[in-house]
């Protein structure tokens, strides 16, 4: 694309962009930045117009088109998509990595300890009453197997955390 069709082309753009723009609800600099692509394109593909005023009219009456197709089409979101309440994808991802080497350090513990364990990091909220009838111990002795279990998982992930 010459410099003399740029020059030539821009004003006619602007102007046809700017009729336009109103009736489809776009921005006219929108519509000009659209048919001067369509106008590269062409000219890698076809090479320049015979025409290039009458093209540049048809051009922008096109994309006026299609912009008020997308416009029905469409629909924006009423409220912003990405919302900063919850912890990002990342944060969710290494969450989840942290859950899982957990259950699985809590899967290698001896004797009641996993079941215990896995009791206790339940996401039904367990009371102790619900644990001890689960595991069949008594309520009592919840509190001082808990610390057992609790030291042999401190004692389980100290070498991985350390790794860190």
């Amino acid at each position: 694309m010459t410099h003399e069709m740029v020059s030539t082309l821009r004003p006619l753009l602007a102007a046809e962009a700017s009729a336009e723009a109103h009736a489809t609800g776009a921005e006219p600099n929108d519509l000009e930045q659209a048919v001067w692509l369509r106008l590269l394109e062409r000219l890698d593909t076809t090479g320049p117009p015979v025409d290039p005023q009458r093209w540049v009219r048809r051009a922008v009456r096109s994309e006026a088109r299609r912009s008020r197709r997308t416009t029905r089409v469409e629909q924006p979101y009423a409220t912003e998509p990405a919302d900063d309440s919850g912890p990002g994808p990342e944060q969710r991802a290494m969450t989840a990595a942290r859950r899982r080497e957990l259950h699985e350090a809590v899967r290698r513990l001896p004797g009641r300890c996993p079941s215990l364990m896995a009791a206790l990091l339940s996401p039904d909220d367990l009371t102790y009453r619900e644990i001890a009838g689960e595991l069949g111990i008594s309520q009592g002795s919840l509190g001082p197997e808990r610390s057992r279990c609790l030291g042999c998982l401190r004692r389980l992930l100290t070498p991985e955390v350390a790794a860190r």
